[in-house]
């Protein structure tokens, strides 16, 4: 039988480098264990911050020249680029190592090299996850890059802190580089493609959510929906992000609120911090016609009609709040 994506990553990772290494040890648990989504400081993977749980992690090696026992690296890994994750399941497991960020440890997202290209976006948001939260996040593909960290967290603190710099920010310029090229280093470019409105001091990010996405459990758009978070939030750190679902109403988004209280996913989009969740009822000016055409496909798959129906309304809602004819109620 195959590995799980999950269980190939923790071998090679523990393969590699060892279970213990230096004076570090490795948390790993063994494939149909759940002991990884209990919180770190109770035995498990599981890193939270301001009540919010963010996801458990694969491997840690801790300190042990910590009496505290502290983690001294968190990863989660994937095998994402071997198995069709071409782009949006590449930021899903972002949050993962963000928890042990947010906590001022270092967090690793390795993505295992395969067949498919790394999403170069992740890069963007390491940088500036580094910039504004407590700890570092680096993005991998290389093991070795990992066992350097290791290494040099034997050395000073400012021996380590210089490496890690250097590390993300020579990955921020893959990033800024492949912008350049994609969208000739212009944000408004970027916006139109990207589902975005920009202004001075915040941002709107619209999508195609609606309640079903996070009431069948068949359905697993709060992960995607998690990492669309994180990939704008981000990108603009120091901008207020209100992300827009028009195929939802404000109703749905009380029910959620309230039936999905201990979701782990659910309650990283309705707390994270400078982020505000938005619906159709949150903007004034809306036509009668376009708000019935949201509510019509409200429940549909995305397809066919049902996704020409969507593309031709939301092209036409942002022409309309970019004219200033529809006017988001922010907080």
């Amino acid at each position: 039988m195959a590995l799980s994506s999950d269980e190939l990553v923790k071998r090679e990772l523990i393969d590699t480098i060892g279970y213990e290494y230096f004076d570090y040890q490795a948390r790993v648990f063994p494939e149909g264990s759940n002991q990884d989504q209990k919180k770190y400081f109770e035995g498990g993977l599981t890193f939270s911050f301001d009540k919010s749980d963010y996801g458990s992690c694969d491997v840690a090696y801790i300190d042990l020249k910590n009496e505290n026992k502290l983690p001294f690296i968190a990863i989660e890994g994937t095998d994402a680029l071997n198995r069709g994750s071409s782009g949006n399941a590449q930021y899903q497991r972002f949050h993962h190592a963000l928890g042990a960020v947010k906590n001022g440890f270092i967090g690793i997202y390795y993505l295992r090299p395969g067949n498919l290209q790394l999403q170069k976006d992740l890069y963007a948001m390491a940088y500036h996850s580094t910039k504004i939260e407590k700890g570092y996040y680096v993005i991998t593909q290389d093991i070795e890059e990992i066992k350097e960290i290791l290494r040099y967290g034997r050395e000073s603190f400012e021996i380590l802190d210089k490496y890690l710099n250097e590390l993300i920010y020579s990955k921020f310029q893959i990033f800024l580089d492949s912008f350049n090229s994609r969208y000739q280093n212009d944000w408004n470019l970027f916006s139109e493609k990207r589902s975005t409105i920009i202004y001075k001091d915040y941002l709107i990010k619209y999508s195609a959510r609606n309640i079903l996405n996070f009431t069948d459990g068949s359905q697993r758009a709060g992960h995607i929906a998690v990492g669309e978070m994180y990939l704008t939030k981000y990108f603009f750190p120091e901008l207020k992000f209100y992300y827009l679902w028009p195929r939802m109403t404000k109703l749905e988004l009380d029910f959620l609120n309230a039936s999905k209280k201990h979701d782990k996913e659910w309650n990283l989009l309705s707390t994270e911090y400078n982020v505000s969740l938005k619906t159709i009822d949150d903007l004034v000016g809306v036509p009668k016609a376009m708000k019935d055409g949201f509510k019509e496909i409200s429940k549909d798959p995305l397809k066919g009609k049902s996704l020409l129906k969507y593309n031709l309304l939301i092209a036409e809602l942002r022409k309309l709040i970019v004219n200033g004819k529809v006017v988001l109620i922010k907080d």
